[in-house]
């Protein structure tokens, strides 16, 4: 039986991309020099697009594959894929939620701790001798029993909230309608009142047109010179400028940051600050995570290929 022909968008492990080439035909788009020329010659026997939650598929890579049916997403979030152009041509979608929800959790919970205890100056202050020649490290900001928000409690939200609970904080959040939750949560609908009551605020909500910047000036304003905003979600989800115009002018206490507008670029802007924390975007970065979200590309594509059920569709 001939394999199916599959548009691989982007590289994955040495582990993902063995099993692909064996189940699919893949071709490899992000090695073409000439990606118009390769998609006029491959595109016409792509049937499935094996991509990443930040490369997404563009409406031109859609379009150039007349025989598409799937798209399956390495990643939680599908934003940059036209999923306009997917639900007119009937085109499903699908992308790796749950595998991942843990670790997320786990790093933006670690970003509040380590920014809030100023971790990173602390180790370099016992590294280079500060704590010989000066004395003990600056006093910092504690975490237990402070008033916690969480701006979306999907599964990753939740598994946020879940881990706070643990240091004895008063959790609240926001999300289209109140839900039933493990703990007594308390369900604020309005993104500007949840910081209000914030001393840590988490974005964890899924990105689309309607929460572009919904972290704005106003729920920053509202978070406060003594508050601190982690996100592990999608940069769009928060004004940028906005952001770095309170960390600048102490309007904001501070932020921990895993994704960026333009990463791997980061605005430099972001680089000059010191009530900044910031990752490079790896909230699922562990070997267990990776291995069990390539997995799933894989058997979405599989399920499709052979009739079946997808296992975890978006559309």
């Amino acid at each position: 039986m001939t394999k199916p022909h599959i548009l691989q968008i982007g590289s994955y492990p040495d582990w993902d991309q063995a099993p692909l080439d064996a189940a699919f035909i893949c071709h490899r788009y992000f090695e073409a020099v000439d990606k118009t020329a390769f998609l006029a010659k491959v595109g016409p026997d792509v049937r499935a697009i094996a991509t990443r939650g930040d490369l997404g598929a563009g409406r031109a890579i859609i379009d150039a594959c007349p025989r598409l049916e799937m798209i399956s997403v390495y990643g939680v979030g599908y934003d940059a894929v036209d999923m306009a152009a997917c639900r007119a041509r009937g085109i499903a979608v699908t992308n790796t939620p749950d595998v991942l929800s843990e670790d997320c959790a786990d790093l933006g919970v670690a970003m509040m701790l380590c920014a809030s205890r100023g971790m990173v100056g602390a180790e370099a202050w016992a590294r280079n001798g500060s704590w010989a020649t000066k004395g003990g490290y600056p006093l910092q900001r504690r975490v237990w029993g402070k008033r916690a928000g969480i701006l979306g409690l999907g599964r990753i939200g939740i598994e946020v909230a879940k881990r706070l609970q643990g240091f004895g904080m008063d959790i609240a959040y926001s999300a289209r309608h109140e839900k039933e939750t493990p703990g007594d949560w308390a369900y604020i609908a309005d993104p500007v009142a949840l910081a209000a009551r914030s001393d840590f605020l988490f974005v964890t909500l899924s990105a689309s047109a309607d929460t572009r910047h919904i972290v704005g000036q106003a729920v920053i304003a509202a978070l406060g010179p003594q508050g601190m905003l982690i996100n592990i979600s999608r940069a769009g989800n928060i004004d940028e400028l906005a952001l770095l115009d309170a960390l600048e002018t102490g309007a904001l206490g501070l932020a921990a940051l895993d994704v960026f507008e333009g990463e791997p670029a980061i605005n430099p802007r972001f680089l000059a600050l010191r009530n900044v924390l910031l990752q490079p975007h790896h909230a699922s970065g562990t070997f267990e995570t990776r291995q069990a979200m390539g997995q799933l590309v894989r058997d979405n594509l599989s399920a499709h290929f052979a009739g079946q059920a997808l296992l975890t569709p978006v559309v």
